[in-house]
């Protein structure tokens, strides 16, 4: 009995971590939605810049990755996927929004 009411506690606690993960996702993608991040991006497709999948494969396993694309979002910059440069997005996204934007990106799939 004991065994069985771990095993229910530990399968909900899975549930409901991974539907606050997807709610969490959700609103990260909202907010990029928002800053004005899918005008040029979306999230399976290359628009004007790379998809935000493509941006997750990429720095798969870059321990680095969070603070090297929050430095990017923050300054722009080009050359990594092309020749288009990507405009600076500070001061008009706040430091916490682009910290929230850039670790929903690399979680995605």
């Amino acid at each position: 009995m004991k065994a069985f009411v771990i095993t229910a506690v530990a399968a909900s606690a899975l549930m409901l971590a991974g539907q606050a993960g997807a709610a969490d996702a959700k609103a990260a993608e909202a907010l990029a939605q928002k800053s004005g991040c899918l005008a040029c991006h979306s999230v399976n497709n290359k628009v004007v810049g790379p998809s935000y999948k493509d941006v997750a494969a990429k720095y798969k396993g870059d321990k680095s990755a969070e603070a090297k694309l929050i430095e990017k979002v923050k300054k722009g910059g080009s050359g990594v996927w092309g020749p288009i440069p990507m405009p600076p997005n500070s001061p008009h996204v706040k430091d916490q929004d682009i910290k929230t934007i850039v670790q929903w990106i690399l979680t995605v799939k």
